[in-house]
């Protein structure tokens, strides 16, 4: 080559090396840059005009601009799949300027993981899963087993309650490792999770620089999507929280921005549409080439419509001649070609031109042949050109209309598919010769790297093997588009798996392959599918297209129907979603992630013993299994199989000792068979292998609270919070743990948390309102049991709390019909019909207050509350010796509780019978324990506020009954003082009644402790 000429061997330059044109958007840009940071804010500059029209050369100058004055830029060129690539690009070029992102960049790597790790499982994979709506799974407490009033014995509400638990963990736990609900959240709402860290961290890494100025430069290879949506909610609406000041972005594109939204006439939005060059530009730049002959520049306007990249390449093409060259009139004399195909197709016109002036067979070939591959680097140049071709790499890649960052060149588009069509006419035998060798080329380096070891997941999750796969595509595909259609297609499920970024991108490997080997049946079939993804469920769309032709062979079209279920099930179509999976088994009985997705929905419409026979079959087929092992033994907890679910994740430990999600599952279970020990050492041992795991911390917490040990509950949620301030359900476990030992205040500052965390969260409102109502709040009690019952209309626990408040509240019409609703949701509730009868009791409705009480008892016969209750109601109604048994039952059941020794020694003073000192005494004894804090309940070591209040109302009523009257003024005075809530206040009124129709003498004693009483209630709020 050593007859190279010297417009092959120099870089192109301009006299002066000035840039011509566009001196407005410039001056745009350069005038945002010399603003203050603090007083302009930051501002989105939204660059659009057709192909060829000087988009990137236009970004390439403003980027000179910014590091004049020491920005930091960042520079992305094509488009990104997602605003999640976005940002990992934006991370990835600052890191390389000594700018890390380092918080960022973990919970990136932390989402990669994550969603590589759901693969099989709930979720799927790919940043399209951040469409999928779980209700109540982000941030929802896990709660515990929920405590009768007065004796804390265990109800069916419970379990209710754990079964909606469940149904929102199953999403999150069966199939993937999601250690957390922020974790859900990640891969659920990548956005919303990701795009306030990379904020964060961002506002820190370019503190000391004026500015940080972002391209994306989708260029003209692609109309798809530059991540502008997301670049205005950053920039412009703050949906994501306050930006750094000190950033300025460009987004740069074919497509006209939509119409100009409300916020942004008055927010930071600079529209530059671009046209062509005018004529003066278009003769300046000539002129700056050394063109200034006025027929060679005629010649430049009319071949090049103008376009500033077909300028540059025609004034690249022509020598320099003096203004004073006579060129001769004829149109074909000087290189242009006449009639309408300068005007109708300027880029071939141009390139023509371009190829015209070049003698040389080599560099022509080399020229048409460095436009087949999309894109290139010197490997890739060199399977695209001849041999002796090779040294001509660093002169091609300087050409006018070649573009390139990093090593990677590209044609400009306008430019390329006037070669590719050129190239095409010209030679279609050397066409397809030259797309096979790139293909096999590109398949040759993709097998060299598959001899390593295979990433986990398959081929697909590897970067490096997927683009060899997309370019072998893409050529093949244009070499014999009817060959490679087929198989093109076959791949799409596979992409699709991957995620929607990388199925649209094969979609448009297609569309590309169909325009640039005109072959209309490619093209069309990437035009549908790229319009699926533009429906609401873009996978569904997609894969329906497939599935409604006849391009996918048998395993393609079962995986086709295990996405579309796998979708379906995601977006809460059940009975679709289980048709797919049925189709797909029937395609290929041996799937097991079909089985395994068929049980999960099964799971999610609480068909349990077809979800148990789903996992059978994958058991069948893997019978070592762990994962599906320990599957399975959730659906046998939830069936409160403890036996079945003992068995299989002993089995599942045995084959995965290792495995802190398996062995967390299996403290799970031993959790709700009450071996709180047991349960104990596998999260114990799950920690240790996965210390970040905040599923295992956070139920390790739960059961030190439900085993009573509060201070190793609030250490293990006191953790939590420290790795996870957003962790809405350790605040909330944390708040129930407080609520629990009596610490009302530090209760309500966590379940404030947990609900500003997650407003949703119907189970910290409730208890929420439990300690409002613990604490004679009963208005703001309401509050937050409305919500939580607005939130779930069936969440009987919310509702019978919110009957217990209005009772409290002496509302008993209320009460009565929130437990009429509570008794007809679940006629089985012993706690709603025990509510209900106290309800009637204090109403004075005894017939209907002994019916209920009755009822209750016969579902659960050792409830002491409602023992208790129906006592009393016996003894109001002169049925002592009924009265007595009842009361006699509840010492039995409940020998530590003052008042059950109390009822029994009231009973037997009004019967007249001996022994009753005794019991009062008894009463007298565990009443003065609880007034000095010290009764049952929480081992806290403390005080418990309103337990003092407690047991000084019941010394004041037991020595009422012991008609010790000085001690009990003495009491009363204590109780007043001690701060009763008004339902205490109203409980002591209540019982002074009972006490004196039980003893007649007593009433005129009782007389002015009843006005005591009724004057501090009607001081109280």
């Amino acid at each position: 080559m050593a007859g190279l000429d010297p417009s092959w061997q120099e870089p192109l330059r301009w006299p002066g090396g000035g840039f011509v044109g566009r001196r407005e958007e410039i001056a745009a840009f350069e005038e945002a840059l010399r603003r203050s940071p603090e007083g302009a804010g930051p501002v989105l500059f939204r660059v659009h005009g057709p192909a060829g029209v000087g988009k990137t050369a236009l970004l390439r100058r403003m980027e000179s601009a910014a590091r004049r004055v020491r920005a930091a830029t960042v520079y992305v060129d094509g488009p990104v799949a997602d605003a999640v690539g976005a940002m990992a690009a934006v991370g990835a070029q600052l890191a390389q300027q000594g700018l890390p992102l380092k918080g960022f960049e973990e919970r990136l790597a932390a989402y990669r993981r994550l969603r590589h790790e759901s693969v099989a499982g709930v979720f799927g994979t790919g940043a399209d899963r951040a469409a999928v709506t779980v209700p109540g799974a982000v941030g929802a407490g896990l709660p515990g087993p929920r405590l009768t009033p007065g004796t804390g014995a265990f109800v069916r509400a419970a379990d209710a309650e754990q079964v909606v638990a469940w149904v929102d963990r199953v999403k999150a736990r069966f199939g993937s490792r999601l250690r957390s609900y922020e974790d859900v959240r990640l891969v659920l709402s990548p956005l919303q999770v990701l795009t306030p860290v990379f904020l964060e961290e961002l506002a820190e890494a370019v503190r000391g620089r004026p500015w940080t100025v972002w391209f994306f430069d989708a260029g003209d290879r692609h109309a798809g999507p530059v991540p502008g949506t997301w670049l205005h909610d950053v920039l412009v609406t703050g949906r994501y929280g306050r930006p750094p000041a000190n950033v300025l972005a460009v987004a740069a594109g074919r497509s006209r921005p939509d119409a100009q939204r409300r916020d942004d006439r008055t927010g930071p939005v600079v529209d530059l549409p671009l046209e062509v060059l005018t004529e003066a530009e278009v003769r300046e730049l000539s002129a700056a080439a050394g063109i200034t002959g006025e027929r060679a520049v005629e010649a430049v306007l009319e071949l090049s419509g103008r376009l500033p990249v077909l300028v540059s390449t025609l004034v690249a093409g022509c020598p320099a001649a003096p203004a004073t060259t006579d060129r001769p009139a004829d149109p074909a004399a000087d290189g242009r070609p006449s009639g309408p195909a300068r005007v109708a197709d300027p880029g071939r016109a141009t390139v023509e031109q371009f190829l015209a002036r070049e003698a040389d067979p080599v560099r022509r070939a080399a020229v048409l042949a460095c436009a087949l591959p999309r894109e290139w680097d010197e490997d890739v140049y060199r399977a695209a050109v001849a041999e002796e071709a090779a040294p001509l790499f660093d002169r091609l890649r300087r050409l006018p209309f070649v573009t390139g960052r990093a090593g990677r060149h590209r044609y400009h588009e306008v430019v390329r598919t006037a070669v590719l069509r050129l190239h095409r006419e010209q030679s279609p035998a050397l066409w397809r010769e030259q797309h096979t060798r790139l293909a096999d080329a590109f398949r040759q380096w993709r097998e060299r790297l598959e001899d390593g070891t295979a990433p986990d997941g398959g081929r697909w999750q590897d970067e490096r093997l997927l683009g060899h796969r997309l370019e072998e595509t893409y050529h093949r595909l244009c070499a014999d588009p009817r060959a490679a259609l087929p198989r093109a297609l076959r791949e799409l499920p596979d992409a699709y798996d991957h995620g929607t970024p990388t199925l649209r991108r094969w979609a448009e490997a297609l569309l590309q392959a169909g325009r640039d080997a005109d072959a209309p049946a490619v093209s069309d079939r990437g035009r549908q599918v790229l319009a699926a993804l533009e429906d609401p469920l873009p996978g569904v769309a997609a894969l329906t297209l497939l599935l409604d032709g006849d391009a996918l062979d048998t395993p393609g079209r079962a995986l086709a129907h295990l996405l579309r279920a796998r979708d379906r099930r995601n977006a809460g179509h059940y009975e679709q979603a289980l048709a797919d999976y049925r189709a797909a088994v029937a395609l290929d009985p041996e799937t097991r992630r079909a089985h395994h997705g068929r049980g999960v929905a099964h799971v999610l419409v609480g068909r349990y013993d077809d979800a148990l026979a789903g996992f059978d079959r994958v058991l069948d087929l893997a019978p070592d299994d762990a994962r599906a092992l320990a599957d399975r033994a959730e659906i046998h907890r939830q069936a409160h199989r403890y036996d079945e679910a003992s068995a299989d994740y002993d089995r599942a430990v045995d084959l995965a000792p290792d495995d802190a999600w398996i062995l967390a599952g299996r403290g799970q279970a031993r959790q709700a068979a009450g071996r709180h020990d047991d349960a104990l050492a596998d999260f114990d041992r799950a920690l240790e292998l996965d210390p970040g795991d905040l599923w295992s911390l956070a139920d390790r917490a739960e059961t030190h609270r439900l085993a009573g040990r509060h201070d190793d509950a609030l250490a293990d949620y006191d953790r939590a919070v420290e790795l996870d301030p957003r962790n809405a359900r350790a605040a909330a476990g944390r708040g129930e743990t407080h609520r629990l030992a009596g610490r009302y205040d530090a209760a309500l500052a966590d379940f404030d948390r947990a609900v500003e965390l997650d407003p949703h969260d119907a189970w910290a409102l409730a208890n929420r309102g439990q300690v409002h109502q613990a604490m004679g709040r009963y208005d703001a009690a309401l509050a937050d049991f409305d919500l939580a019952v607005e939130l779930d209309p069936y969440d009987l626990w919310a509702l019978v709390n919110r009957a217990e408040t209005h009772r409290l509240a002496g509302r008993y019409d209320d009460a009565l019909a929130d437990y009429d609703l509570a008794v007809e949701t679940d006629p089985y509730d012993a706690w709603a019909a025990a509510g209900r009868a106290e309800t009637h009791r204090l109403a004075g409705r005894y017939d209907d207050a002994l019916a209920d009480f009755d009822n209750a008892l016969e579902l659960d016969p050792d409830d002491a509350w409602a023992l208790a209750g129906r006592g009393r109601t016996h003894r109001a109604t002169g049925r002592y010796d009924a009265a007595l048994a009842d009361a006699r039952r509840v010492v039995a059941v409940d020998p530590d509780d003052g008042w059950s020794h109390y009822e029994e020694g009231l009973t037997l003073r009004a019967m007249a019978r001996p022994g009753w000192e005794q019991c009062l005494a008894r009463a007298v004894e565990r009443f003065a324990r609880d007034a000095a804090g010290a009764g049952p309940g929480p081992a806290t070591g403390e005080a418990v506020p309103g337990e003092a209040a407690t047991g000084e109302g019941g010394l004041f009523v037991a020595h009422c009954a012991l008609s010790s009257w000085e001690e009990a003024d003495r009491h009363l005075t204590r109780f007043l003082a001690a701060a009763p809530r008004r339902g205490q206040v109203g409980e002591v009124l209540a019982d002074l009644d009972a006490l004196a129709q039980a003893i007649a003498s007593a009433t005129e004693h009782l007389r002015p402790f009843r006005h005591r009483l009724e004057e501090a209630l009607a001081a109280l709020p």
